[in-house]
C-alpha cells in the first residue's frame, strides 16, 4: 500500500514539475499612455526574477512577456507593476504609486490630458 501511494506520489509530483515552463510567453494589459510609461512597464517586469524578456505595446496596451515559471507567475510581475503606478486588471496602484508617475503618464479617468504624450 506505501509504494501505491508512494508511486502516485511521484507521478504528481513529476507532472507538476513538467508543467511549469522555461520559456512560457504570457500576455496581458498594463495602463499607461506614453513611452516614458513604456520604459517604466518594461523596467518593471525585467526586475521581476524570471522574466526573461518584456514589451509593451503603447496602442494595444498588452504587455508580452517571456518568463521561467519556475521563477515567476503574473501575479508577482502584476505587483512589481502597480508597485511604480500601473493598473493591472487584477491589481490597481496605490494612490500613492500612481502620483508618483510623471504628469503626463496619468491614464486613470480624469487625468488624461489633451496635450501630446512624448
Amino acid at each position: 500500500m506505501k509504494k501505491i501511494i508512494f508511486g502516485i506520489l511521484v507521478l504528481f509530483c513529476s507532472a507538476a514539475l513538467v508543467a511549469q515552463e522555461k520559456n512560457k510567453k504570457i500576455a496581458f494589459e498594463v495602463d499607461g499612455v506614453c513611452e516614458m510609461c513604456k520604459i517604466r512597464i518594461e523596467k518593471a517586469a525585467l526586475g521581476v526574477p524570471g522574466v526573461k524578456y518584456a514589451l509593451w505595446d503603447i496602442p494595444s496596451h498588452q504587455l508580452s512577456l517571456i518568463v521561467d515559471e519556475r521563477k515567476t507567475n503574473p501575479m508577482k510581475i502584476k505587483s512589481a507593476l502597480v508597485a511604480v503606478g500601473h493598473d493591472t486588471k487584477e491589481l490597481k496602484a496605490s494612490q500613492e504609486a500612481y502620483d508618483s508617475v510623471h504628469p503626463c503618464c496619468k491614464y486613470r479617468d480624469g487625468d488624461l490630458e489633451d496635450s501630446e504624450h512624448h
